[in-house]
């Protein structure tokens, strides 16, 4: 199976192969529309016409071209497999692989996601006690188990919940700034194993971290139709010490991550989705003329694809993405222009005239109307617990401050509105001083990871050998997959601009929409570990190159043995890389010195 992402021809030669959307074969067949049409009654004229059909039925001459047909009649431009072809290419689900592999395309992001699961969920109850921000969204959790909103909490409540007796929360509600999803999905594990044990509160972050792994995995054997680099992106995630940190803390952003994965995985199969519409309804246009084509009025915007669910599910996961953060509605716009684009794309692939503008019109507001509808209607039924309370936060805001003009509006609606509007407030006012606070320019080299944790356990204290011994959790990234990845941007710049890739776009957008936001809030106080949301796409970036380093199908054995043989180490270095700072990711006791030497920068400490 060819293990790069870039196709390649049977002497090697990249070309722009129609699995990338790269194919211009209708454009083709169109030059030659008149001459296969003609009327075949004149002698001369069905001489020349054979003569035509025999020089596209033969092998073009030329480098790198000997068994590609770049010139199609019409007649066979607008069959349905040849349409499919070209809009998706060979391969378009798990089950047109040979059936000795098709099991392994799920069988590979399984494995990948128990080995992840397997690091997630060992010590889990390791700390046993609150770390970090825990403090925050672990007791709103258990506010929602109980009374469906955020209640407040007496000045000791952490001492409490250290000691396993949660249940001593106040009857007040508690002002809180950050949408209910996440915390809901915290709440599910409380549910399962009780809100008195660590384990019980890091569950639906370590499950929902281990789903991700599989995602990643499920949607990279998607993108590059590689069982290998499917491998690779799902290791690389499984093992990185920034998401293993993430998916053991009760936080929210892992949970966004995960959502948006779940958005950006449902649209390819959109992408695939409309293609295959596109391919048949063409095809159905062209059985049914005597041309055996499509008509010209036919071909000026093409056929409307009708409801795309898929779309419907990745409005669904938008919406509970912004349900866990705001931050979410960069992803929101960034997924609805690249799935426009795709449309476009699409159109002007299988040969429509006004591309561009039947794109726009036919498929981009219906996708408009398809996601953004849904997401916020998807967003507004996550506040469920607040509008069915009594006296959550803001509840009755509105029933003390009348408004003439907007007293249309239900009260509990308008009293939303200033919830968020207070939230908006305070998010735009945040700008506090932190040790542990991070620039986005120190993001990708892991500049100053944020200290979820740090104990110093004397000698005789269990695991304690030596004189002085530490305990920490720092959500330090894998240098192989944070450096390496953000080398891989940048060769996935050229491949994108240079070799028009779709899938280095779609990667790009990726991590654009979850990191290039933050620039624009110099003053605002941010942490390393937001960069959660956007690294599963940092992670397929890192397997993109590793793909060009293994090399095509066609390539000679010695060039696909050294590509081998550089992604095999590149992968153990990785391993020994978070063997190397486990310790440190997950609270083991060790002696200073040992803790010492794994802060690589003193910006760590």
């Amino acid at each position: 199976m060819n293990q790069s992402p870039v196709p390649a021809t049977t002497s090697g030669t990249p070309v722009a192969s129609p699995a990338t959307g790269g194919s211009d074969a209708p454009a083709a067949a169109d030059s030659n529309r008149q001459a296969s049409a003609r009327p075949t009654g004149d002698v001369t004229r069905s001489r020349r016409t054979a003569a035509l059909d025999d020089t596209l039925a033969a092998p073009l001459p030329g480098r790198g071209l000997e068994h590609h047909r770049w010139i199609a009649r019409p007649t066979e431009a607008y069959t349905a497999q040849a349409l499919r072809e070209r809009l998706i290419g060979g391969i378009q689900s798990w089950r047109d692989y040979p059936a000795s592999l098709r099991l392994w395309f799920w069988l590979i992001p399984t494995i990948t996601a128990v080995l992840g699961g397997i690091l997630r969920f060992f010590r889990l109850d390791a700390p046993h006690s609150l770390v970090f921000d825990e403090t925050y969204y672990v007791k709103d959790a258990y506010s929602y188990l109980l009374s469906g909103y955020e209640r407040s909490w007496p000045a000791n409540a952490n001492d409490s919940f250290n000691a396993g007796n949660p249940n001593v929360l106040l009857n007040t509600p508690e002002y809180v700034v950050h949408p209910p999803v996440g915390k809901w999905m915290i709440t599910f594990g409380m549910w399962l194993f009780g809100g008195d044990n660590p384990f019980g509160w890091r569950f639906g972050a370590a499950l929902t971290g281990t789903l991700t792994v599989f995602l990643v995995s499920l949607i990279a054997l998607k993108l590059f139709r590689s069982h290998t680099l499917g491998a690779v992106a799902g290791l690389l995630l499984a093992i990185d010490g920034h998401h293993l940190v993430l998916s053991r803390t009760a936080l929210l952003d892992v949970f966004l991550a995960f959502w948006i994965l779940a958005a950006f995985g449902a649209l390819l199969m959109d992408r695939d989705d409309g293609r295959r519409r596109l391919a048949s309804r063409l095809a159905a246009q062209a059985a049914a003329s005597p041309l055996g084509r499509p008509s010209p009025t036919q071909l000026v915007a093409g056929p409307w694809l009708g409801m795309r669910w898929w779309r419907l599910v990745a409005g669904i996961c938008l919406g509970l993405a912004v349900g866990t953060k705001w931050s979410a509605l960069f992803f929101v716009a960034a997924f609805g222009l690249m799935t426009v684009l795709w449309d476009v794309s699409a159109r002007r692939i299988a040969g429509i005239r006004s591309w561009f503008s039947a794109g726009i019109l036919k498929d981009g507001l219906f996708a408009f109307v398809t996601i953004i509808p849904v997401a916020a209607l998807t967003y507004v039924a996550t506040w469920t617990g607040w509008f069915l309370s009594k006296d959550a936060y803001y509840r009755q805001w509105a029933a003390t401050n009348p408004s003439a003009g907007w007293d249309w509006l239900p009260n509990s609606v308008r009293s939303l509105a200033h919830y968020h509007l207070e939230a908006y407030k305070f998010h735009q006012g945040l700008s506090s001083d932190h040790p542990y606070e991070s620039s986005p320019w120190t993001w990708l080299l892991m500049g100053r990871p944020t200290s979820f944790y740090y104990q110093t356990p004397k000698q005789g204290t269990p695991g304690c050998v030596v004189e002085t011994c530490s305990s920490a959790i720092l959500p330090v990234g894998n240098p192989v997959v944070w450096w390496g990845g953000t080398i891989a941007l940048v060769i996935l710049l050229f491949w994108w601009a240079g070799r028009r890739d779709w899938r280095a776009g779609a990667i790009l957008a990726g991590v654009a929409a979850g990191y290039l936001p933050w620039f624009m809030y110099p003053e605002r106080t941010m942490f390393i570990f937001y960069a959660v949301s956007f690294e599963p796409f940092l992670v397929l970036g890192l397997t993109y190159v590793l793909g060009l380093v293994l090399g095509r199908s066609s390539d000679p054995p010695w060039r696909r043995r050294s590509g081998l043989y550089v992604v095999g180490l590149v992968l153990v270095l990785a391993v020994l890389a978070t063997a190397f700072f486990y310790p440190v990711l997950t609270a083991e006791v060790i002696s200073y010195q040992e803790w010492r030497m794994r802060m690589w920068m003193p910006s760590w400490i």
